[in-house]
């Protein structure tokens, strides 16, 4: 009998890299990496920061602080230039890891909230940030317009109509979300923003279960979203799990940011393998892998390393990402095929 071929480390890591996967919770301004912080910082900044200490505001210790650190980043963000820039450095990094499609949260909630700013031109140099790395490196993007919840729902009608207006010139708006503290903003205050948002052609996600429990995710589901971030306390209510499994919603889940806001104490307790063994849909994701030291494809690893996710696991894994996508029919299927053609690691 011949021995049973194995798989070294480097063959596996090598075939999770180029594994075709989507990226589907991911923040633009969570890309953004220390130096690049650094750089932005010298063209704004009248004393700017040094490296150490743009690397000290991605230190924190809870889920508030977390927020913070995102707000420290997002202030340096300012003209088109800086949006084009970390938009095409963001694509380029997602490609390098065998990403072919993403799906991102822009923070349009933050520039006009705190920041008082018009967001067409900004939104115009992702745009071309969007294009060079669609014709240079054949990755496709679609953008998701964020509301920050706990600033409350007029300031949510301003985003959702935004990006229900500039879709009309920019169809790579594909739709809207409610980030932010979910203990100060309850699903249930958009609902009617979620109605018009579909009527006016958006799709619907909304994070929820992150640092809320199980009733966040109900009400998340009950004003129409079709996608769920984090949805970690699900595992806390048996019905939930079980209409998750019976509809199908998709779960955008992200592991290393979980334990790194606290709002999963323990990698142990994490439920990522209990969802998917229930038969839940879901798909891997970063999140703001600048700000939590984890790619995508770390997270595929983590998955493998960790939570006992088999090679074949993370290939169904990488076709859910693209399943759960918004992405038109004819697109989708390109790439699941991509998913169903990919070698076997043995014969790659």
């Amino acid at each position: 009998m011949p021995a049973k071929k194995t798989i070294s480390d480097a063959t596996t890591s090598a075939w999770l890299r180029a594994l075709p996967k989507a990226e589907l919770h991911l923040h633009l301004e969570g890309t953004l990496a220390p130096e690049t912080l650094v750089a932005l910082s010298q063209r704004h900044d009248a004393a700017p920061l040094t490296l150490q200490a743009a690397q000290a505001l991605y230190q924190y210790k809870d889920f508030p602080g977390f927020l913070q650190a995102f707000k420290a980043v997002t202030e340096r963000l300012r003209t088109p230039e800086d949006y084009e820039l970390i938009t095409y450095a963001m694509l380029r990094d997602l490609h390098q890891q065998g990403v072919v499609h993403a799906e991102v949260y822009v923070a349009v909630g933050v520039v006009y909230y705190w920041k008082k700013t018009a967001f067409e031109p900004l939104f115009e140099g992702m745009e071309r940030g969007r294009l060079r790395a669609e014709r240079e490196l054949g990755i496709s993007l679609l953008w998701i317009f964020d509301a920050v919840r706990h600033f409350g729902s007029d300031e949510a009608a301003r985003v959702f109509r935004k990006a229900a207006e500039m879709r009309k010139q920019f169809p790579s708006i594909v739709g809207i979300g409610i980030g932010g503290d979910e203990q100060r903003g309850s699903a249930e205050l958009f609902r009617d923003l979620y109605s018009e948002a579909r009527e006016n052609g958006l799709r619907l996600t909304a994070h929820a279960g992150e640092a809320a429990g199980p009733e966040s995710l109900w009400s998340a589901i009950n004003i129409g979203a079709e996608r769920l971030g984090h949805a970690l306390t699900a595992q806390q209510d048996r019905e939930l799990i079980e209409a998750l499994a019976q509809k199908q919603i998709p779960l955008e889940i992200c592991i290393t940011s979980n334990m790194r806001t606290g709002c999963c104490a323990h990698m142990e307790e994490h439920p990522a393998r209990r969802y998917f063994d229930e038969g839940l849909m879901v798909t891997l994701n970063s999140d703001d892998p600048a700000m939590f030291g984890s790619n995508l494809y770390d997270e595929y690893l983590l998955a493998h390393r960790k939570f006992g996710f088999t090679l074949e696991h993370l290939r169904e894994l990488a076709g859910n990402s693209i399943e759960a996508s918004f992405l038109p029919p004819a697109h989708k299927l390109e790439l699941l095929r991509k998913v169903e053609q990919y070698p076997d690691p043995l014969e790659a």
